[in-house]
Formats: structure tokens, C-alpha cells, sequence
């Protein structure tokens, strides 16, 4: 166990089957932690180069991996696209402007889409603008300004608009409401972004109002938020807090009871699905996404019928003109895990042997790489990293010491719905 609690200290430092075709069927996909940043704030030079050195992100794959996405919607044809928070990099007008015009085809052609702010979208101080030798100041957005902006991505036609919050009700169809949870602190930011998440009690107040007309009528109800409501992880509310809502199982047993089955996450950049019962025995179901910023570069693709929620995973795996793309992708991803969980370690001053250190940020990396893809499953190379590194602390490894994947399944599963009937 003492294994465990170690990678999880500094893990989050890092990163971060299906149906057949039915005509009848539901189509929903969903996608998260875009950080898009406009061209228009993104020009090659010194300011741009050491940002990417720092985030490990390359922005032209960013805005490559975009488009790809949005062919692949485009031949999808859902009839729902959620976009849990994080829309833009960091809050730039520039770069909500950007995202919009990229997503109107996709709403021409028929796709009703909702979005959420994330901590990075709304009110941020810091905004930047990277197109010389130093990184500037760039022009970031109200929160009245979102709802202005997104008035055709949800709040425009909200069933209902909560007054302390951007969180709204939506309808999916006649018998089916989406519940959007505005989960972030964007009124207490002073020098940059806060990363913690909570639901104000005025807006669990009246969410919770809501879920009862709902049972009322009959009607299902998915909810979405930026943060997650259930833990993806041993620990995760212990060692990295900022990643879940306050009083996160306080408040997902309270919306389970309520009649909540399913919501929608982003947050923590990677592909997890996590399942909590209440003690009235009460399931809900935490459908965490990956970024589209970075490897893996994940999206959800969901049917629902009246019984059950297929979810499918993909992948972006190829760009045009750059068959090189996922592994460079994925090396950065995990060059910059190594450079963080070094200094991390290093800070705190552990007097450990340079090799048992490297042993240990290897166990770190390559976890971060297998969690951050979903339904990790130790491979031969993990478990020959975590016996060395047991071995170098003079105890034997228990490889179940480090399966990290709560149940569910993450990538391709059915979750079963109860059937809705208009009363």
C-alpha cells in the first residue's frame, strides 16, 4: 500500500461493445479539455516556443487534432455534442470566437451542441496572447459574456437558468433533460485561474428542484460538469482534491438519491469511467473524457435507446501529412510527466538513492501514460518497473498494489438505464 500512496502523491502532478445502428436511437458524442488558442494568438517565436516547452502541447497538431475531430462528427452525424469545460486555453474572447466559428458547420448540419465552462474558460485574469519574443496580454471574457457568446450551444433555449451560476437545464428530447452543472470558482480569481471545483448550495438547491419535476414527469436526466462528482482513483479527493467537486460524495449521493444516473466529466485529461452507489442503493455513473489537447486526444461516441447507454471511445490517431503524429504526441506527454514528477519529488527533499528515485519516477510515468488512456492494465514492462522499484526498497511488489482502475470498464461499455414513461 505504501507503494500506492506514493505514485498517487504526485500521478495527478503528471498529466494530467456498442450498439448496432438504430435508426430510432440516440446519438450524443462528447468532448473536453480542448484549451483551444487561436491562430490569431499563436504565431511562431520565442513566446510561443517556451509555451509549448512548459505545457508539452504543440498548438498546430492542437488545431490538426480539431478538424480531425470535426470530420469525424461530421460523418458521425450525433444529434447531441456535449463539451464539458475547458474550452478554451485560457479564457482568451480570441479564442472562444475561434472555437465557435470551428463548431457552426457541425450546427448547420443539424448537431445540437451544449457547453460548460471549465476553470479556464470564464473571468481569467492571466489570458495570453504568444506571437513574439515575449508572451502579452490578450482580452479574456465576462460570465456574462459566455452566455452571450454560447446563446446557441445551450442557454439560449434553456428549459431553466439557475441565478448564482451558468449551470442550466437543456432538453435532449421529449423525454430526456440534460442537467449542466456550472462547477467552478471563475468569481474568486484575483492572479490566474483557481483549478478547484464545488456546487454552490443554491444551485444543488435548484438542480435538486429539478430532478424532482423530472421524477415527476417521468423524464430522464443526464448531468454534465467540468469537474468530476465521483473519485476515478484510490486517494484522488486526498492527494488531488482541486479535480473533484467539493464534498464530491456527499453531493454525488445526494444527486444519485435524486434521480441522477449519469454525468458527464472532464478535468483530469483522461479516459475513465467510475461507478458509485449510494447507501440507498442508488447508482451513478462518472463518464470522464480525455483532452483533445494532448495524447491520447479522446471523444466520446454514445447511443441511447429506452434501456441502456452504449458508450464508445476513439482516439485521434492520425493526422494528414504527419503519420509521426501519436508518438511524438505521446513522448511529450511523457517527457513532460518525467521533467514534473522529478522536481516534485526533488522539492520535497525524499532522501532516496538516485536510482531508487529514477525507479520511482519511472513507476510514475508510466502509470500516468496507461491512466491517462484508460482500462490500464499493468503490461510486462509496467510490472518489471514496479518490482524494481520494490526491490530497490527491499520489499516485495504486489502488482494488485497498483491497479488504479475502478470499475467499471473505461473505454466500450453499456450502462443501463431505467426505462422513462410520461405520466
Amino acid at each position: 500500500m505504501r507503494f500506492l500512496l506514493l505514485i498517487l502523491l504526485f500521478l495527478s502532478t503528471c498529466f494530467v461493445g456498442c450498439a448496432s445502428e438504430d435508426d430510432n436511437s440516440l446519438k450524443i458524442a462528447v468532448i473536453t479539455d480542448v484549451h483551444f488558442l487561436s491562430p490569431q494568438l499563436a504565431k511562431e517565436g520565442e513566446a510561443l516556443t517556451a509555451f509549448e516547452k512548459s505545457t508539452g502541447r504543440n498548438i498546430a497538431d492542437q488545431h490538426k487534432v480539431l478538424d480531425q475531430l470535426l470530420a469525424d462528427l461530421a460523418k458521425e452525424k450525433p444529434d447531441i455534442l456535449l463539451v464539458t469545460g475547458d474550452i478554451t486555453n485560457h479564457g482568451e474572447r480570441q479564442s472562444h470566437l475561434g472555437f465557435i466559428k470551428k463548431l457552426q458547420p457541425l450546427q448547420k448540419q443539424g448537431t445540437h451542441v451544449f457547453v460548460i465552462p471549465g476553470n479556464h474558460d470564464v473571468n481569467i485574469p492571466d489570458s495570453r496572447a504568444y506571437t513574439g519574443d515575449k508572451a502579452t496580454s490578450a482580452e479574456n471574457i465576462s460570465k456574462e459574456e459566455f452566455t452571450e457568446l454560447y446563446h446557441s450551444f445551450g442557454f439560449g433555449d434553456a428549459l431553466d437558468r439557475d441565478t448564482v451560476s451558468l449551470s442550466y437545464l437543456a432538453a435532449i428530447d421529449e423525454d430526456t433533460w440534460l442537467l449542466c452543472f456550472d462547477s467552478n470558482r471563475y468569481d474568486e480569481n484575483t492572479t490566474t485561474s483557481i483549478t478547484a471545483g464545488r456546487i454552490h448550495p443554491q444551485t444543488m438547491a435548484w438542480a435538486l428542484s429539478l430532478l424532482d419535476e423530472a421524477k415527476e414527469k417521468g423524464v430522464r436526466v443526464f448531468g454534465m460538469m467540468h469537474h468530476g462528482l465521483l473519485e476515478h482513483m484510490p486517494y484522488q479527493s486526498a492527494f488531488f482534491p482541486d479535480y473533484l467537486v467539493d464534498d464530491w460524495k456527499e453531493n454525488a449521493e445526494i444527486l444519485a438519491d435524486a434521480g441522477l444516473k449519469v454525468v458527464f466529466t472532464g478535468h483530469f485529461h483522461s479516459s475513465d469511467i467510475t461507478m458509485h452507489t449510494s447507501p440507498a442503493g442508488n447508482t451513478l455513473y462518472d463518464v470522464e473524457t480525455a483532452s483533445l489537447a494532448q495524447y491520447p486526444f479522446g471523444w466520446r461516441m454514445m447511443r441511447m435507446d429506452d434501456g441502456n447507454l452504449y458508450v464508445e471511445t476513439h482516439f485521434v490517431r492520425d493526422l494528414p501529412g504527419n503519420p509521426g503524429f501519436r508518438e511524438e504526441s505521446r513522448q511529450r506527454l511523457e517527457s513532460i510527466s518525467r521533467r514534473v514528477a522529478k522536481s516534485k519529488l526533488n522539492a520535497l527533499g525524499m532522501p532516496l538513492p538516485t536510482a531508487t528515485m529514477e525507479a520511482l519516477v519511472d513507476v510514475i510515468v508510466k502509470l500516468n501514460m496507461m491512466h491517462v488512456c484508460g482500462d490500464e492494465k499493468p503490461d510486462p514492462e509496467m510490472e518489471l518497473a514496479i518490482r524494481m522499484f520494490a526491490s530497490l526498497l527491499g520489499d516485495e511488489a504486489e502488482i494488485e498494489e497498483f491497479t488504479f482502475d475502478f470499475p467499471p470498464g473505461d473505454n466500450n461499455i453499456v450502462i443501463p438505464l431505467e426505462s422513462v414513461r410520461k405520466k
